[in-house]
């Protein structure tokens, strides 16, 4: 088993949370202890959380464990195998108030892959109206 931190639409009620993280053990929400960029990017208006640490804000998500077969789909949906693709890195979270930092997975890009970013930093991601179900998108 992996613990996986989720903070955009694989979350639990999102769009994206039935058919990837149906599998998936939910342990709680988290907190990534140091600060990143999360935002709105691209033409599909998708939460991104940027690989530059230190900056944007502590990040507020939910933690997970997964086995390796809902790893593998999560790693062709964040399409870690292209280079403008997410890449899936260790980080470390709180996954409660006052323990000691965990490390666990989550999934980052790039800045310079991002085609376009449409909000500020965001400390949590909340359902955005322009986001374009994967079901919606043209082939």
């Amino acid at each position: 088993m992996h613990t996986l931190f989720i903070y955009g639409t694989l979350k639990r009620g999102f769009a994206n949370f039935d058919p990837y993280m149906n599998e998936a053990r939910y342990i709680g929400p988290a907190q990534t202890k140091q600060r990143f960029p999360l935002v709105i990017g691209g033409k599909w208006f998708s939460p991104c959380l940027i690989e530059e640490p230190g900056e944007g804000h502590q990040v507020l998500g939910e933690c997970f464990n997964v086995s390796d077969r809902v790893l593998e789909k999560l790693d062709e949906l964040e399409a870690t195998h292209l280079q403008n693709g997410y890449r899936r890195i260790k980080i470390e979270v709180y996954e409660q108030q006052g323990d000691s930092p965990q490390k666990v997975w989550t999934y980052v890009k790039d800045r310079k892959w991002i085609d376009g970013i449409h909000s500020k930093p965001l400390e949590k991601y909340q359902h955005d109206p322009r986001y374009i179900e994967i079901a919606n998108r043209p082939i």
